[in-house]
């Protein structure tokens, strides 16, 4: 009984959300078991060049460290925050929210070669927090039971305790540069006069991953409790 109920609720999960989160954790479960080692998956631009070792362009995103407080505080943010969006603003949009992931990364390899980024995981996390944050401008959140603040600030709160945690903000100032890339090029550009939309979903990704129908009793996750959690929660204002 309790397997079938863990296997409803993880099925329940929207599917980019669901492929993304359990990557992550088997690779992090594999690191752990010494089934593989993070040198085999760190992002090294000589390596995936001359060694054709391309499998680190992807890998190098899945892998958040050894099992600790820093992990588990990654997944529940990476967790949250992509599935409000998949369920959010990309609802019935799953080729778009592919394109984002794509894009996204894309964005952050590039930079990553000029900044010295092995691991960007993290970074994508906080670009995904940033979407939010910037098309949800007015839900209140609560940090810790310490900070009240509107949406758009989150990131900023999180580069800050990730730079109290003594990390390097580097990272975080990625993800918010490659997320509002990302908003301004999608969200704000073709609505500005004489603007237009220059991000375009591929007609491939739409047949692979847009279905015609939706189910009409499909419940969201609520966006107006964006954390969760006691350092996340939150509520929209006007409601």
């Amino acid at each position: 009984m309790a397997y079938q109920t863990i296997r409803q609720e993880y099925l329940q999960i929207p599917v980019v959300t669901r492929a993304y989160t359990t990557a992550c954790v088997l690779t992090t479960a594999a690191v752990q078991l010494e089934l593989i080692t993070p040198f085999q998956l760190y992002f090294n631009p000589d390596l995936i060049l001359r060694n054709y070792q391309v499998w680190r362009l992807i890998t190098n995103f899945l892998f958040f460290g050894p099992v600790g407080f820093n992990f588990l505080f990654n997944m529940i943010f990476l967790y949250r925050y992509c599935r409000m969006l998949e369920e959010g603003s990309f609802r019935g949009r799953t080729a778009d929210f592919v394109f984002m992931f794509l894009f996204g990364g894309l964005l952050m390899t590039i930079f990553g070669m000029f900044v010295s980024l092995v691991f960007l995981g993290q970074a994508f996390t906080i670009m995904l927090v940033y979407i939010w944050s910037r098309r949800n401008p007015n839900v209140r959140m609560n940090f810790f039971g310490l900070l009240n603040f509107q949406a758009p600030f989150l990131p900023w709160v999180l580069m800050g305790f990730s730079l109290l945690l003594g990390n390097s903000i580097i990272v975080d100032l990625l993800g918010i540069a490659v997320g509002h890339v990302y908003y301004f090029l999608e969200d704000v550009f073709p609505n500005q006069p004489g603007g237009g939309r220059w991000l375009r979903t591929p007609s491939i990704l739409k047949m692979l991953f847009d279905t015609p129908e939706e189910d009409a009793n499909y419940n969201p996750l609520p966006e107006d409790r964006p954390g969760g959690f006691a350092w996340g929660e939150g509520q929209r204002l006007g409601g």
